[in-house]
C-alpha cells in the first residue's frame, strides 16, 4: 500500500528546515549600518580653538561618549542583563555599607575559597549615574579565577551639588573599608587591587594618588595594583567641555581631582587601557597619563585595544580573552 506520510515527509521536512534556517538567519543577521549614523562631532563651521586643536563643538563631543559610541544604549542594557545572568550563575552578592547614606554601599561577590585576592571596581556613568547592581557582569571572571570582586556604589554628582571631591571621598572611604574589613568577606588584604572605568577610571585614579597613611591611617602601599580603564586623569579639558554644566569646577577641584598632577603619591603599579574607537580625548588622556607616570619613574603599562569603543572596553572586563579581562588577570599575576 502507498503510504502518503512516507512520500510527503521528506519534502515537508525540507521545507521546515529551509524555513527554520531562513528564520534563524533573519534573527542572527546584523542590522544594516545606517549611512546617517554620525560618529564624532556634528558637522559645523570650525570655531575658535578651546583645547589643543579642538573648538567647543569638537571638545564637547570628545567628552560625550554617545558621540563616538552610537550603540551606547544597547550595550548598557547588556550590562544589566549580563549582570542578572552572572548573579543567577554565581549567586547574589553580599551587601555591605561603608557609610551612612544609602548610596554608600558595595556588592561583594566572594571567591569560592577564603583568603582570596580582592578587586574593587569603580563604575562609570559620566559622574551622573550608575549602580553597582548593573556592574556584576565582570564578577564571574574573578570568581572563576579565585578572586573576590567588589562593585562599589557611590552617589552621583547631582546629589552633591556638582562637587567631584565629595564623590572621590566616598570612593576612597569605600576602598578603605573594603581593605580594613577584608577578613569579614573572606578577602586577603595583602592582595588588594583597585580598578575603574570611564568616570570610574577617573575616580579610581584619584583614589590611587591618596595619601592613605595620612588620611586614613592605612599602609601607604596597601593597594598592590591599579587597572585604569578608559579614564580621565587631567581635569582641565573636562572643565572646558560641556561637563562643566553639571560639575562645579574650581581651580582647587581641577588640581586635586587630576591624578596626573599628584603622581608623587602614587604607590601602586598601573595598567592603563583604552579602545581604538574611544573619543580622541579619552585616548590621549590615557597615553599622556602613562607617559607622565613613566617619566616620574613609576611602573605603568599602556594597553591600546584596536576596534573597541568605550563601552565595549568596559564589557571586556568580564572576558578573560578581552583587553581588560586579560589586563586584570595580569595585574593580579593570575594570567
Amino acid at each position: 500500500m502507498h503510504d502518503d506520510r512516507d512520500s510527503t515527509s521528506p519534502s515537508i521536512s525540507r521545507r521546515v528546515m529551509l524555513g527554520s534556517a531562513a528564520a534563524t538567519a533573519a534573527v542572527l543577521a546584523a542590522p544594516p549600518v545606517r549611512a546617517d549614523v554620525l560618529v564624532g562631532p556634528p558637522p559645523h563651521e570650525k570655531g575658535p580653538l578651546v583645547w589643543m586643536d579642538m573648538d567647543q563643538v569638537e571638545l564637547d563631543a570628545a567628552y560625550d561618549q554617545a558621540a563616538y559610541a552610537p550603540m551606547i544604549a544597547q550595550i548598557q542594557k547588556r550590562f544589566a542583563t549580563s549582570s542578572e545572568t552572572v548573579r543567577a550563575t554565581i549567586g547574589a552578592p553580599k551587601r555591605f555599607a561603608y557609610g551612612p547614606s544609602p548610596a554608600e554601599g558595595m556588592d561583594v561577590y566572594p571567591a569560592k575559597t577564603p583568603n582570596a585576592p580582592v578587586f574593587v571596581f569603580v563604575h562609570g556613568g559620566a559622574w551622573l549615574r550608575g549602580e553597582a547592581k548593573d556592574y556584576a557582569f565582570p564578577a564571574e571572571l574573578f570568581f572563576n579565577s579565585g578572586v573576590t570582586f567588589i562593585a562599589l556604589d557611590f552617589t552621583g554628582i547631582g546629589a552633591v551639588n556638582g562637587d567631584l571631591t565629595a564623590m572621590a571621598e566616598q570612593v576612597r572611604r569605600g576602598i578603605a573599608w573594603a581593605y580594613k574589613n577584608a577578613a569579614s568577606y573572606g578577602g586577603d588584604a595583602s592582595r588588594f587591587y583597585v580598578g575603574g572605568h570611564s568616570s570610574g577610571g577617573h575616580l579610581a585614579g584619584v583614589a590611587l594618588v591618596t595619601d592613605w597613611q595620612k588620611d586614613f591611617e592605612l599602609p601607604a602601599d596597601f593597594v598592590k595594583g591599579g587597572l585604569l580603564m578608559s579614564g580621565m586623569y587631567d581635569m582641565k579639558p573636562a572643565r572646558l567641555s560641556k561637563r562643566s554644566s553639571y560639575v562645579r569646577f574650581t581651580d582647587e577641584m581641577e588640581q586635586s581631582m587630576s591624578a596626573l598632577r599628584q603622581l608623587d603619591k602614587l604607590r601602586a603599579p598601573l595598567i592603563v587601557t583604552y579602545g581604538g574607537f574611544e573619543t580622541p580625548e579619552f585616548q590621549r588622556q590615557s597615553r599622556d597619563f602613562v607617559a607622565a607616570v613613566k617619566a616620574a619613574g613609576k611602573p605603568a603599562e599602556l594597553v591600546a585595544a584596536p576596534n573597541y569603543n568605550h563601552f565595549e572596553m568596559c564589557e571586556s572586563l568580564g572576558n578573560p580573552y578581552g583587553p581588560n579581562g586579560r589586563a586584570a588577570l595580569k595585574l593580579m599575576k593570575l594570567g
